[in-house]
């Protein structure tokens, strides 16, 4: 398996940026072919109280480096990355990379 893993800044304004998230962008990242999973974690404190680093955290998986790599080449990938203009002023990391599963 291979994985992006999309680190959001926390935003100025989290209402707006989660209904972007949810109604716009999500649906174009699902749209996204060779995905065999996409997951969002919304950020929660932890059990100290503390503010978490990252607002949301997304995670695509495709079956090979080559598969994703094509994914975001094409023109669904290219709508989802030029959204990201619309909704992460705060700022996003990416982060790609060979996944193995323990469990």
């Amino acid at each position: 398996m291979y994985q992006l893993t999309a680190l959001y800044s926390h935003p100025t304004d989290p209402a707006a940026f989660d209904k972007h998230y949810r109604e716009v962008h999500a649906p174009l990242a699902a749209k996204l072919p060779g995905l065999t999973s996409f997951t969002m974690t919304w950020c929660a404190p932890g059990a100290d109280g503390q503010r978490p680093s990252y607002h949301l955290i997304a995670v695509l998986r495709a079956e090979s480096q080559a598969a994703l790599e094509q994914g975001l080449a094409g023109p669904e990938g290219a709508a989802a990355v030029a959204d990201l203009a619309n909704f992460a002023g705060a700022g996003v990391e990416m982060i790609f990379g060979e996944t193995d599963a323990v469990v």
